[in-house]
This record gives structure tokens, sequence and C-alpha cells, in this order.
């Protein structure tokens, strides 16, 4: 099969496919030529001797440029060709639509392709559904001018890759697995054979074979002279004949070693202890004793571990364990109790956080157990697993705040709710007055504390608007100029252009709030408190500690302090709850974990830099939306009407405090109350049809049937009556579910009396 022209650019390609018609065109304008010279000299002729030209130097172009583009795609696909005829992998040149141009012997021998007209018929035999795989590719290849992909197949794992090879060719390589596997085992030059019991070889790499020669059975084909002395110079038999090499031997699992070969190093060559190997491995290496003394340490080794003088230093020196006693896993190995001794272990660095997992192998010198320790560097690893054992915490911690507010707000509900009762036969004259006015402002300062925990857990009710940050900010001013107090300095610099935000207004003064008052407390002697914000436009994904802020438009916000910064092993934990810096009684720990949560129901980043002694910097991103008019037209709600109120309530509430408080207040308003503790016996008492109820006004979470359900079934015979829905959860829970019940409101516990017949009175309006 031979290479077409693939490589024209795009008049050459016009050319190329206009080239059967050139003998057309040719004729036609040897046609309109005989014509001119028939009709009378004229305007007439000159525009059929003009048309004749045109015709003519046109088909004399075709050919010219068809000629030179067969050249030059002639000479890519030749030296396409020449690159791939003799590699070892299957190499198939197409073309963009997946024809088959070009294909090596090893694509011939491996799967026939030049049976085939396009390269999915050839990989049929291989892969179940091919096209799809191929056109993943190709259009990765299309942008960034390569890719492959690892497949399994019915014979094993096979690399498939594609290359541009040409504005109009493709270059495809299928590797199998074998030959990817010998490639990862040659990145170490050594000769290294895997011995099994019996003295069974059983894999050689590349480097083996070339100094041995063909793969030998066993071992004693090898080493005429057995058992092998590890560390030792040894007889081994290769191409060239006996030579003496430097062998050591590792202990593998299940009875098999490995054994790595030294050529060409002479015994006058080597220290009398054998090890001068060490340091030209590539794999980090440590030889340790078996008490944990460290006797050898090669440069990779040293690299990672951040040592750069191991002498005289036991391996705890530089490594902790993650739970188990390091003497007692080093014990386990030399005596050879169990059958892993791999551990994930922490380095001892100062300045990065480095894990390894660290392979122990059993060697004997001089007649003593020795240990090898083979290292890998385990950092991405621990931090995936760090960061799924965060998600984990935080949702376990998400789920007990969240339960915990909703039992609060009950019972904060009943506390506030009687509380308003008393207040109102009570007059501020009154020697209690005073007593019942400090029970309401304290179950407020309750019920803030708990919406701090809901708004952690991200379950908090929030009335996100579209807000220019420069005002909200200009508003916040004097309450953040009151906190910082007299010897702090607070300066705002805003982007004169900046982009709104959408966002709960109360939410988001309440995130700044907690961020500057850690950022008072942090400078005891006073200073400067930056806040500023810009415009953000990111062009592709950046990533930041474990997050991914996606390309777009966003706003940042930046609190900068000059406070004495935060220590980088409590850097992570700034965000958990219940975490603080500060003495005992200074602090709750929830200020930075409820501004997180707060951040992130908003669909924004909170991100922290921080420096000792030069001070700490908390960023938010934000997505930017577009400016939204208020309408002036917008009307406030009315004020309800003091005169008494009439209609039938239908109060469903489990909680008996609560229900008790509810039924009150809404009696002393004028409603009539027909009171039930759960769904089944609500539905009771809407089964008398002589009943008449104007509002349904029911928990959602209850014992039983819940509250939207049993709504919808009450619905379908009463379908005017109007509901309110109340529960300390938030509405967020359950807000699909109430969407599709019509003329239902939301009404968040705790609530006050005021609350409560307020938005029952505006259901009957």
């Amino acid at each position: 099969m031979t290479i077409t022209d693939h490589a024209f650019g795009p008049m050459q390609r016009a050319a190329s496919r206009m080239r059967p018609h050139a003998g057309l065109v040719f004729c036609s304008a040897m046609l309109f030529a005989i014509t001119a010279f028939l009709i009378d000299p004229g305007a007439e002729r000159y525009v059929v001797m003009l048309v004749s030209m045109v015709l003519g130097c046109a088909s004399l172009w075709i050919v010219a440029m068809s000629r030179i583009g067969g050249l030059s795609g002639s000479h890519t696909a030749k030296s396409v060709r020449n690159f791939i005829e003799h590699d070892a992998a299957a190499g198939i040149v197409t073309g963009p639509n997946g024809a088959v141009i070009y294909c090596n012997d090893a694509a011939e021998r491996a799967y026939t392709a030049r049976a085939f007209d396009t390269l999915a018929g050839a990989l049929q035999t291989l892969i179940a559904n091919p096209g799809a795989i191929l056109y993943r590719l190709q259009t990765r290849a299309a942008t960034r001018g390569s890719a492959y992909e690892d497949i399994v197949t019915g014979t094993g794992h096979v690399r498939l890759s594609v290359h541009q090879a040409g504005q109009d060719m493709l270059l495809w390589r299928i590797e199998k697995s074998a030959e990817i596997v010998a490639r990862r085992s040659d990145a170490i030059p050594l000769p290294m054979l895997t011995v099994g019991r019996n003295n069974a070889v059983l894999f050689m790499n590349d480097a083996a074979r070339l100094l041995i020669g063909e793969r030998a059975r066993t071992l004693d084909r090898i080493c005429p002279k057995l058992p092998l002395r590890s560390g030792q110079m040894n007889d081994i038999s290769t191409q060239s004949g006996v030579q003496s090499c430097l062998v050591v031997e590792l202990e593998g699992i299940a009875g098999r070693r490995e054994v790595f070969v030294m050529p060409g190093i002479a015994a006058t060559e080597r220290p009398s202890d054998g090890w001068t190997f060490f340091d030209e491995l590539p794999v980090p290496l440590l030889k340790l004793a078996r008490g944990g003394a460290i006797q050898l340490c090669n440069k990779p080794a040293s690299d990672l571990l951040g040592c750069g003088d191991w002498s005289g230093k036991q391996i705890t020196d530089l490594l902790e364990g993650l739970g188990r006693s390091i003497p007692d896993w080093l014990e386990d190995a030399a005596q050879a109790r169990g059958t892993v001794h791999s551990e994930f272990l922490r380095v001892r660095r100062a300045d990065q956080e480095v894990f390894i997992q660290v392979t122990l192998n059993r060697a004997s010198e001089n007649g003593e157990t020795v240990l090898i320790a083979v290292l890998n560097d385990a950092t991405e690893l621990k931090s995936l697993e760090a960061q799924f054992v965060q998600s984990q915490k935080m949702q376990a911690i998400g789920q007990l705040a969240g339960g915990v507010a909703h039992d609060f707000n009950n019972l904060l509900t009943a506390i506030s709710g009687h509380c308003d009762l008393l207040l109102l036969r009570h007059d501020q004259g009154d020697s209690d007055y005073g007593d019942l006015l400090q029970i309401a402002q304290n179950s407020n300062r309750a019920a803030s504390l708990v919406n701090q925990l809901l708004a952690y857990s991200r379950k908090q009710n929030l009335r996100p608007e579209v807000m220019d940050l420069r005002d909200a900010m200009s508003d916040l001013t004097h309450l953040l100029n009151r906190l910082v107090g007299e010897k702090v300095i607070l300066s705002l610099n805003h982007d004169p252009s900046l982009w709104s935000i959408r966002a709960d207004k109360r939410q988001f003064e309440q995130v700044i709030m907690n961020l500057v008052v850690n950022a008072r407390d942090a400078m005891a002697k006073g200073g400067e408190i930056r806040i500023e914000t810009e415009n953000v436009t990111l062009s592709e994904p950046l990533q930041r500690d474990r997050a991914v802020v996606s390309p777009g438009r966003w706003v940042k916000i930046s609190v900068t302090d000059e406070g004495a910064g935060i220590p980088l092993d409590r850097l992570q934990k700034v965000f958990e709850p219940f975490f603080t810096t500060k003495r005992i009684g200074e602090g709750t720990g929830l200020g930075l974990s409820t501004a997180y949560g707060i951040v992130k129901q908003t669909g924004g980043f909170i991100f922290v830099d921080s420096e000792r002694e030069i001070g700490t910097t908390f960023f938010l991103m934000f997505p930017a939306h577009e400016n939204i008019a208020v309408s002036k037209n917008t009307a406030e709600r009315p004020a309800m009407d003091v005169m008494p109120a009439e209609g039938i309530v239908l109060l469903v509430e489990d909680e008996a405090p609560v229900r008790a408080f509810a039924s009150r207040a809404l009696q002393m308003r004028g409603f009539t109350v027909l009171e039930a503790e759960s769904a089944e016996e609500a539905l009771d008492i809407l089964s008398d049809q002589s009943v008449k109820v104007d509002v349904f006004v029911t928990d959602v979470v209850m014992p039983g049937m819940d509250g939207p359900s049993w709504v919808q079934k009450a619905l379908k015979d009463r379908p005017d009556a109007r509901v309110v829905f109340v529960s300390g959860y938030a509405e967020e829970d359950f807000g699909d579910t109430q969407a599709r019940i019509p003329n239902s409101v939301f009404l968040p516990k705790p609530f006050s009396l005021t609350d409560l017949t307020e938005i029952v009175q505006r259901q009957l309006l």
C-alpha cells in the first residue's frame, strides 16, 4: 500500500480535487477559442476570447498546482514512512477521515491492517467499538497535537496513541502492555532478574537480556557456582563469556527474589563492604540495621528525606509513623513475621510536608540480617486520602450540626414565643419586664449561634440578591470601625468598575465581620487591616489548595492584616469548626467555619495565605453577575391591620411547647385554631367534610408522614386552602417539593409571635 497525497495546502487540495476535470476545462477553453473566430468582430468576440483565455489558464493552474502538491505530499509521506517503517510497535498513518494511508510491517503482522480501508476496520478485532475511541483521541490531538489512552482488551492492556504527522495526516501507534511494562522496568538500567522457588527465572529485563543473552529458565544457567553471594563478586555467564559481576539479592514476596547484576566492577575497584552500587541506583534506598540505624543512604533517598548528613542517625530521626511503632515494624520485617512489610510514613521535614511509602526487604551481610528500605513518594496519594477524610469529616459534622440546630430551633421557638406572650401582659414599668427582656435577648443570641452551626453545615436559609459590593461595604464601614477599635486602622480599596455578586446580604456582612474581627485579634499591638476588591477573569482553571476555580468572571475580596501570622501546621485547620488559636473564653471557633459555610453555599471560594511575623490574607472569590436595576415601583409589604383577624387555621406540630405557643398566638390574633400533633391526626380532622379550614400551618419534619406529603393529600379535596410550612431545617431541604404545592410559603424557626400571625394573615389576603 502506498501513501497518497495528504499534505497539501488549501489551494493544493482544491487543485487536487479538480485534477480529473482539467481536461474538460481545457477542451472548454478550446471550444470558446474556435467560437471566437467564427463570430463577427466586435465586443462579443472579445468577451468569448477572454473566457477562453481564463479557462485555459485555469486548466494550466490545476495541472501545475497538482504536480507541486504531489511532490510536497510525497516528500512528507516518505518522511513519515521512513520514520515508522522499522518501528517495533504497530504504526498506521491515516487521513482525517480515518482512511488508511500506510501501515508498517508490525501493524500488518498484528492486525493485517493492509486488508482494511479504515483504521476502525483494522482495529475491529482488537477493540469492541473502536469508532468512539478513535474519535475521542482524534479530537484531543486536534487541540493538543497528540493524545493517548490505555485500553483493556480481551488479550490484555494496549496503549493507543495518535500524533499529528502533517496537515492532513495522523500517525497512530498501538503498543501492547508488555512493551509498556518492559519500557517502564528498563527505566532502571541495571540488569535485573526475578527468581522464584527452585531458582527458576521468572522475569528478565532488557538490560539483563543484553548482558546474559536469551532468557534462561533457571539460575544455574547464569551462575555456574550457586548459591549467589549477595553484595560480593560472582561469576556470571554472559554473552562474552564468564564475567565477574557484583550481585545484590533482595528478598521479595511469596518466596521470590530480585537479583541485580552490576557488571564491569573489578574486585580491586569495589570497597570491602561491596555496596558501591547503592549510589548508582535511581531508586531511593536505605540500608538499615535491624535496630533502625541508617548504614547507607543513596542520593535519591537523601533528596527525598531532605537530609544531607545521615551518618549516625536512626530511621526514627527522619521518619515518624502514622500509628504503628517503627521499631516493632522493623523487627517484624527482620524476623520475617507477617507478609506485608510496607508502611506509609511522614518525613520529619520543616520546609514541606512529605509522605513516603517504605517497603522493607531482608538481606544478609556477613551472617547478619540487614534491611533494604525502598522509598516511594506518596505525598500526592496521602493528599487525596486527606481530601477524602476531610470531606467525610465535614459531612458528618455538618449532619450533626444540622440535627442539633433543628432541635435547638424547636426549643428556642417555644422559649422566645412564650416570652413574647409574657411581654404582652407586662409593660416597661413592671418589675418583671427587665427579666423577660433578658430572656428574649439571650434567646436571640442562642438563635444566632444556631444560625452559625447551620451556616457551617450549609443548611441555613439564604435570601440571595444581586448587590453592589461598594454599597454593601459602605453600609458596613461604620460598624467595622467600631469593631476594630482605636489601635487598628481599617482601609478599603475598591475596583472602580467592580462587578456585582449574588449573595445573601446579611450573611455576606457576617463573613466580612468575622474576618475583620479575626484580623483585629491577630494584631494585639495594633496595625492596619486592608480590605480590597478587584475583578478577576480566569482564562483557565485555577487550582488552589484542594479546590479548582473554573474559568470565567470572578470578584475577588481580600482581607489582609499585619498580625503574627498562622503557623503552617495550623493553617490547614482554620476552617474546621471549634478550632481556635485564642485562649479559652475568647472565641468559639465558629467564626471561620461559619464564613466557610456561607461562602461555599453562595457558590464561592475562600482561601488563606499566611506568613509568620508578616501577616495573613483571606481571599474570597464570588461569581460575577450583571447589575440588575431595582424597580422604583417595588412597594414595601403592607403592614398588617391591627384589627382582629378571621379564619380557621389547622395547626399541625409534633412539638407540644411549640404547638401551644403557636395556638395561643393565633387565637390572640382572632383566628380559630384546630390542633393536631401528627399528619395522620390532621387527615382525620379533614375527613369530616363539614369542617372548614382556610390555612394549614404545619411542621415539615414529623414522625410518620411529613408535612408536604399530608398537605398534598389534603389539597386534593381542599384545593383552595393556603399553606404555611414551618421548620428548623433550611428551606432548600424541601424546596423542590414546596414549589409543587400551590399557595404555600415558608417560615423558618425560631419565629416570633408577630412573624407567625403576620404570615398567616398575609396568606388570607
